[in-house]
């Protein structure tokens, strides 16, 4: 962790315990861009996903109560919601197979008012409940709204009274402003802080230690019965997807979730066969899921590998400034340091065509890619890039070159033949 750090590869909180007894608890790196606060166990993260467990796991205590079923449509709820009401069920929401209009798109975000009048307005389903997947928010907004409507409490107070308390989760708290004691705040590796724009309600900020209760909590059915669990754990329509509580791999018996916001990174490895938990929070979006796989494989023994510094973030600086003072560091870092940078790593170099074509650097961005093609001549999809690159500044002949060499190493899925056939097209060769 600390050779990582020191790579730039991970600002954040770490804890691993093994047998109910910490292993190992530490801190690396600030609470914020300014770098000048040092983070502390009782730094508190946006954990992403990681927060939808709460509502799920509400919505089964009210099961567990007998004052919900999970077969019930959601239409019981009074929610003036569209006829589709009457056959999407809690257990369809709570595994993301509801078909519900999705209340988010690309960059659309969208809060409560946002939400209603998306899911209100829209008569038609994506697909019959039951019978496909889509992980949307829309699921989750319905999960606190359902809550809200048998309780008679919002969201949040039932958390804070069921859950919170409870368990004495004493740093926790739903959306903390800036300059809350122990926030932190997420920034990108230029150190600038990224924006936090407000979404659906209902997100609840932990620490590393209260995240810690919450899952030693579910492994010793504090809250809900084994079998809610159990149900929670295993999506019966998405078997490889997961539900509410991200993935369980029933061969390895060990439950993964994993959350990002922004550049706010989590990750837990609840592994119930070696009762090994692994915890990472980070407010720098890293390598933080390399990690924790790599912490898992260091507890139980097997072999590991720390991840190496990022060559894409070595050279990406220069690349906006000086594409060819920023091919002589490659160079030199490859010649000098190659152990400790990810020159194996083919997509560090295609993300950096990519983003530099994105700003329309195009020139910059043919120049990464040939770089690209050249340290890996037998990767079809780094010929399929340069030829977007070439196609974008209209070098047509480069392009069509490219595309038919990423065809002869195997192709990419049809895409260069899609834009051989375009190409044709438009110059009528």
């Amino acid at each position: 962790m600390t050779k990582s750090y020191e790579r730039g590869l991970f600002n954040g909180n770490v804890l691993v315990v093994k047998n109910n007894t910490i292993v190992y608890k530490k801190s690396f790196g600030f609470t914020d861009e300014t770098q000048q606060t040092p983070l502390t166990d009782k730094s508190i993260f946006n954990p992403g996903s990681i927060a939808k467990e709460f509502n799920a796991v509400s919505i089964m205590i009210l099961v567990e109560r007998g004052l919900l079923n999970l077969d019930d449509p959601i239409s019981k709820f009074d929610l003036g919601l569209p006829k589709w009401s009457e056959k999407v069920t809690i257990r369809h929401l709570i595994n993301y197979a509801s078909g519900i209009p999705r209340i988010e798109s690309g960059l659309t975000i969208v809060n409560d008012e946002g939400a209603w009048n998306i899911l209100r307005n829209n008569d038609t389903l994506l697909f019959e409940p039951g019978t496909g997947y889509r992980y949307d928010n829309g699921n989750v907004f319905l999960q606190r709204r359902i809550i809200e409507k048998v309780t008679g409490m919002s969201f949040q107070q039932f958390v804070t009274k069921n859950i919170i308390k409870p368990l004495k989760m004493t740093n926790s708290v739903f959306e903390p402003e800036f300059g809350y004691k122990n926030r932190t705040s997420c920034y990108d590796m230029d150190k600038v802080r990224c924006p936090e724009l407000k979404f659906i309600s209902g997100w609840l900020w932990v620490d590393i230690n209260d995240l810690y209760k919450w899952i030693e909590a579910m492994n010793s059915n504090r809250l809900i019965s084994k079998e809610s669990f159990q149900t929670l754990l295993n999506n019966p329509y998405a078997k490889d997807e997961g539900g509410s509580l991200g993935r369980y791999f029933e061969k390895e018996d060990l439950q993964r979730h994993n959350g990002v916001s922004y550049k706010f990174e989590s990750i837990f490895l609840n592994d119930f066969k070696n009762n090994i938990t692994i915890i990472l929070l980070s407010n720098n979006l890293n390598r933080v899921w390399d990690l924790g796989h790599i912490i898992h494989n260091v507890m139980l023994g097997k072999e590991y590998e720390i991840p190496k510094k990022s060559i894409y973030q070595a050279i990406r600086k220069e690349s906006l400034n000086d594409v060819n003072k920023a091919i002589k560091t490659y160079y030199l870092l490859k010649e000098n340091s190659k152990s400790e940078y990810s020159f194996e790593n083919s997509g560090e170099l295609n993300k950096l065509g990519y983003e530099l074509l994105r700003l329309e650097k195009i020139n910059e961005s043919i120049t990464i890619f040939k770089l690209a093609t050249n340290e890996f001549p037998k990767n079809a999809n780094l010929f399929d890039s340069l030829g977007e690159a070439y196609f974008t500044d209209k070098q047509y002949d480069l392009a069509l070159e490219s595309y038919k060499k990423a065809i002869s190493l195997g192709g990419t899925n049809g895409n260069a033949e899609k834009m051989i056939e375009k190409i044709e097209k438009e110059t009528g060769k």
